[in-house]
């Protein structure tokens, strides 16, 4: 589950904007203004494996062929989708590190484990290793633009699921107003909020809420069945990050 949300809900920090991305990691926002967020979830170890990576699976991004620094979470850390598009600082057993961004869920791996994307995994450790000891710890993506909204293929005025994609952190929480009051939408293990009665004809008013805490609010968000829209703004740095 996104056990984040029960130490967020905090006020927004900065914010900027330009251009939406795909869920891939961006280069460097290089304008954004350190934020007060809440702690880092702590570091974790455990076994690094490697598997076939392209970019899809249980996060439910688009593959990535220039992006392949990818990895899958162990399922007891990927709870109910918490970790997907997290960025992940790995060191492998050799103290070289690598970042790697969390797009599936690996169903046979422990606590602490990742499976690695072949690509990612050489860069520890010769492949003929098959599996090394690793360390991890969450760090932001480097992102440009502001975050933005996919809509599931399907999405109507009667039932809407929306992806967060190209966020600096991964996403605890997204909300949507109805009649002045924000209601949250129900988080799935494929990685999408989902309204199961809709959202109406839209355009739509969205708040979503990082796991440090952080607060974006956009309105005039058009429905896009199948399709991206573009946020107003990106989740500032952390101080410390």
């Amino acid at each position: 589950m996104r056990w984040w949300l029960a130490m967020l809900i905090a006020a927004g920090c900065g914010s900027n904007s330009a251009t939406p991305g795909d869920g891939s990691i961006a280069t460097s926002d290089s304008g954004a203004a350190a934020g007060s967020c809440s702690a880092a979830p702590a570091g974790e170890s455990g076994d690094g494996t490697y598997y076939d990576a392209d970019g899809t699976g249980n996060c439910s991004f688009d593959a990535s062929p220039n992006d392949l620094m990818i990895a899958a979470m162990n399922a007891p850390d990927y709870g109910n989708a918490a970790w997907c598009g997290a960025c992940l600082a790995v060191t492998g057993p050799m103290g070289n590190t690598i970042t790697v961004r969390v797009v599936d869920m690996c169903p046979g791996c422990s606590h602490g484990d990742l499976d690695l994307s072949e690509t990612a995994f050489g860069m520890l450790s010769p492949l003929s290793a098959g599996r090394i000891s690793i360390s991890w710890h969450e760090v932001p993506c480097d992102v440009t633009g502001p975050v933005a909204y996919n809509f599931q293929s399907g999405a109507s005025q009667y039932y809407a699921a929306i992806q967060l994609r190209n966020s600096r952190y991964p996403i605890a929480a997204l909300e949507a107003k109805q009649s002045s009051t924000y209601v949250p939408l129900a988080a799935q293990s494929y990685n999408y909020f989902v309204a199961a009665n809709g959202l109406g004809v839209g355009p739509y008013d969205l708040r979503v809420t990082d796991m440090r805490g952080e607060v974006l609010e956009d309105g005039s968000i058009a429905l896009a069945n199948g399709a991206t829209e573009a946020g107003s703004g990106q989740f500032a740095m952390c101080a410390g990050d």
